[in-house]
């Protein structure tokens, strides 16, 4: 998909729906989560530095996520095993749903040109998804930084 292309969701629009493995053997879908919010959040790469600190960010306040009704899933184009791998080392607690094929990333228009030492690649960029109940996208957050993300879905999610 070219840039071009790339949709731009907003808020208020109905979420893209999935269907994806996670770690552990499991399957996630979105019509399955339907009247409970979900925390959708993009990442690059199991086990770097960034995503390791936001995924153990998201695991920390699972408690209050749950306290809500929400449900917490990452997602990155990483394979199962390596999400495993990823949840074992790190003790984390938030489902990490395996995108292989790319087509959720596309769908939630995340998976964009990156540019690393001059070098141009495609990759996905660090966003959240805030998915209300009805199955809305209640707040979006891209090109995110870690510090403070996680406080700032949680402050959103409880007034959705």
């Amino acid at each position: 998909m070219s840039k071009s292309n790339a949709k731009t969701l907003d808020v208020g629009d109905r979420a893209p729906a999935f269907t994806l493995p996670t770690d552990g053997g499991g399957k996630v879908s979105l019509s399955a989560l339907k009247g409970k919010i979900v925390v959708l959040y993009f990442y690059p790469k199991d086990d770097t530095s960034g995503c390791t600190r936001e995924a153990i960010a998201f695991s920390a306040a699972k408690a209050k996520f749950d306290k809500l009704g929400a449900v917490v899933i990452g997602c990155s184009r990483d394979s199962v095993a390596a999400h495993d791998k990823f949840r074992d080392k790190h003790n984390l607690k938030v489902m990490l749903a395996a995108d292989e094929a790319g087509k959720v990333t596309e769908s939630y228009g995340v998976w964009v040109e990156k540019s690393l030492y001059g070098r141009k690649y495609m990759g996905i960029e660090r966003a959240t998804f805030l998915i209300d109940a009805s199955g809305k996208l209640a707040a979006i957050w891209r090109k995110v930084k870690v510090p403070g993300h996680v406080e700032a879905v949680l402050e959103a999610a409880r007034s959705v």
